[in-house]
């Protein structure tokens, strides 16, 4: 097993928790449970598939990684009733599963030679839209958008971290690992210490 598909199933099986803790708190049943798992877990890594036309799409040549997410709305389902905050680790969850599929998207760019660019907008697709499709289908306010949070930046930096370790001749642990510690840095700042961004503040004309 390659350094990069070893990403991929850690990063589906990760975000796959976060949609079966998302379950937990609607109080959905197993097959929403399921849903949800293979919805968060595959959801970035698809969109980026299909946006580099890269056939067949990777769950679809190796359905173990529904196993994956099956397994993981299984584990979640059992055992989220043992866990005293589900949303804070949720959170951690969520941010850890970012990093590693930042790292993910701008390895499978980079193996496929596409510019500096797209590298990076693939690695900000596959960590960021399994987790909007997530709270958006459980009509929750999306984790990508809260107010000022370091999330999309967070996997920018990641992503253009990732790209630039590449550009100066970095092996490809070097290039992901760059990838992966700056977002999850990044996104752990603003949980543990608010780091955050400037905020867009309306203000009346004045007269």
């Amino acid at each position: 097993m390659t350094l990069l598909v070893a990403l991929d199933y850690t990063s589906v099986f990760i975000f796959a928790l976060t949609g079966a803790l998302v379950a937990s708190r609607a109080q959905l049943d197993l097959v929403g449970f399921a849903f949800l798992a293979a919805l968060t877990g595959i959801g970035g890594g698809t969109v980026r598939d299909v946006l580099l036309d890269r056939n067949p799409i990777f769950w679809i040549e190796q359905p173990a990684y529904l196993a994956i997410t099956t397994l993981a709305a299984l584990l979640v389902f059992f055992t989220a009733h043992l866990v005293e905050s589900r949303y804070q680790l949720l959170i951690w969850l969520d941010a850890l599963a970012l990093g590693v599929a930042v790292a993910a998207g701008i390895g499978v760019a980079l193996a496929l030679e596409q510019p500096a660019i797209i590298a990076v907008l693939m690695g900000i697709v596959t960590g960021c839209m399994g987790g909007l499709m997530r709270d958006v289908v459980c009509n929750e306010v999306p984790l990508v958008l809260k107010q000022g949070e370091l999330y999309v930046s967070a996997a920018f930096a990641g992503a253009a971290s990732g790209v630039l370790a590449s550009s100066l001749g970095l092996q490809s642990m070097g290039v992901l690992g760059a990838a992966m510690a700056v977002t999850v840095i990044l996104r752990a700042g603003s949980l543990a210490f608010g780091w955050r961004l400037p905020i867009y503040k309306h203000e009346p004309p004045k007269s």
